[in-house]
């Protein structure tokens, strides 16, 4: 995704304006939770001097779709967690809540 920096005669990469802008924009890429794959598209997208918003704007909203399936499932597991927790007393008992959905063989 980035072409290699040049190096000194001692061998130490330096990067330039253009390596540094290229290492933020992935970094923040990364952030946002993009793929290698997307970012490596986006990036040639924006390298082309001549960005098809439509093309980002496809990548990003698939990348919106799983981000919002991800917090979906996260919401249902919060209150699956929740419920579950809350039926737990604290006492010793050989049917706690917790371990029982945990148990794939009592059929939870």
């Amino acid at each position: 995704m980035l072409p290699a920096p040049p190096r000194t005669t001692g061998g130490r990469r330096t990067y330039g304006a253009k390596h540094r802008r290229t290492l933020g924009f992935i970094r923040r890429a990364r952030d946002l939770g993009f793929g290698l794959d997307d970012i490596r598209a986006l990036l040639d997208l924006d390298g082309s001097g001549r960005a098809s918003c439509a093309e980002v704007r496809e990548i990003a909203s698939h990348h919106l779709a799983g981000v919002r399936a991800k917090l979906a499932d996260l919401t249902r597991l919060e209150a699956v967690l929740s419920k579950t927790i809350g039926q737990c007393t604290g006492d010793v008992t050989p049917a706690c809540p917790v371990l029982e959905i945990l148990d794939t063989e009592r059929g939870a």
